[in-house]
């Protein structure tokens, strides 16, 4: 009897951090249509736990990820691109709004697919010569997991179109000069260094973290009229839910003057 296959996306727990790992080094981390369900899956299951309150996503092997898996496509593999806008992610979750802050740990490559995947994240943390770029250009390959959205979005029109014109690859310095990448580590350091942050978030009030979140990505597609609305609908359910009356307790007693950082569950 052959052995089990091996999985392809593996969840680990750091304290309320799970991280959620692409496993397949010897593709770079490359995702195939397996994957991109199984990824999905791992997705939706940490988001829906409740003693998690940040998900970390990151790759084996010193990658964090290729893109689609072009040999499997080539092979017949075929990803769910056929289900249209309204599917999920040909990469799995780039499609998928989570209620919890995700943060990318990059090393290596994080190119077409993967780049797709990097900018899913709220946040990402890539070792200085990590590798972004729109390598799919080489290939007729479109982006089709929301990079030519939220790329322009995150860095702007023009940056965006110099990366998605010439596919040319950037590292982690020049990343996060331009405002891709959030914090630059050495290398190896990526995963400790996005964990490390995924505990910071936990230790802030989670209702005004989550409603202040879903305000700023809401805003994108309303007119400024309807995203005042909108913030102070997710502001006044912050404020019912007594985390605002609570902190203004502990600023009175003296916590984080100054703006000393304090964790509220202490």
């Amino acid at each position: 009897m052959s052995a089990p296959a091996r999985p392809t996306v593996t969840t680990s727990y750091d304290g309320q951090v799970a991280v959620l790992t692409i496993d397949r080094p010897e593709r770079r981390n490359a995702v195939d249509s397996a994957t991109a369900t199984a990824l999905l899956e791992a997705v939706e299951s940490a988001d829906a736990d409740p003693e998690v309150a940040v998900l970390v996503l990151t790759g084996a092997g010193g990658f964090f990820c290729a893109g689609a898996d072009l040999k499997a496509l080539a092979e017949g593999d075929r990803q769910d691109v056929v289900l249209g806008a309204d599917g999920p992610g040909p990469m799995g979750p780039t499609r998928l709004r989570t209620t919890k802050p995700v943060v990318a740990a990059v090393e290596g490559p994080a190119v077409a697919g993967g780049l797709e995947l990097a900018l899913w994240a709220d946040l990402r943390v890539a070792a200085s010569d990590a590798t972004f770029g729109v390598y799919c250009r080489r290939f007729g390959v479109p982006l089709i997991d929301l990079g030519t959205v939220r790329l322009p979005r995150l860095i702007g029109h023009s940056r965006a179109m110099d990366l998605i014109l010439t596919g040319r690859g950037i590292d982690g310095v020049e990343a996060e000069r331009i405002g891709l990448v959030n914090r630059v580590t050495e290398p190896g350091a990526a995963l400790v260094t996005a964990v490390a942050l995924g505990h910071d978030l936990t230790a802030l009030p989670q209702q005004c973290l989550r409603n202040d979140r879903a305000s700023a990505i809401d805003q994108w597609g309303l007119s400024e009229a309807d995203a005042l609305r909108q913030e102070w609908h997710l502001g006044l359910a912050t404020m019912r839910s007594g985390e605002t009356l609570d902190g203004a307790a502990r600023f009175a007693g003296g916590a984080g003057r100054g703006g000393i950082p304090t964790d509220p569950s202490r």
